[in-house]
């Protein structure tokens, strides 16, 4: 069974900053493009990053120069690192990873539960 457990996330002041971290755990013999995204209430949910095997990025016009995505793919582990925090930011932020999961050459969609950031004075 393999699962995705996110962490970092917390209560943070305007212009502040915040790293968030997912590990991916299980029966893997792959990952694919790895991502974040993020839900604030009453709104859906929207891309914030992805990330590829090979290293490539891309982020939602709306966190690009603040946010960065990473991953080691030794570890097995996606990273968000959040700079110059603003209120729009309040969400739950998740991470998602496309996994080989068994000997079949398929990749499955994996979510984590979800980290809350609060970004308020």
């Amino acid at each position: 069974q393999v699962q995705l457990v996110e962490s970092g996330g917390g209560l943070v002041q305007p212009g502040g900053s915040l790293r968030l971290s997912c590990q991916a755990s299980g029966r893997i013999f792959g990952i694919n493009t790895m991502a974040w995204y993020r839900q604030a209430p009453g709104k859906e949910r929207e891309l914030v990053a992805t990330i590829a095997s090979g290293g490539g990025t891309n982020y939602a016009d709306s966190v690009k120069g603040r946010f960065t995505i990473s991953r080691d793919n030794i570890k097995q582990t996606v990273s968000l690192q959040m700079n110059n925090l603003e209120p729009g930011d309040t969400a739950v932020y998740s991470c998602n990873a496309a996994i080989r999961d068994s000997l079949v050459y398929r990749w499955v969609n994996y979510w984590g539960r979800g980290t809350q950031v609060t970004v308020s004075s």
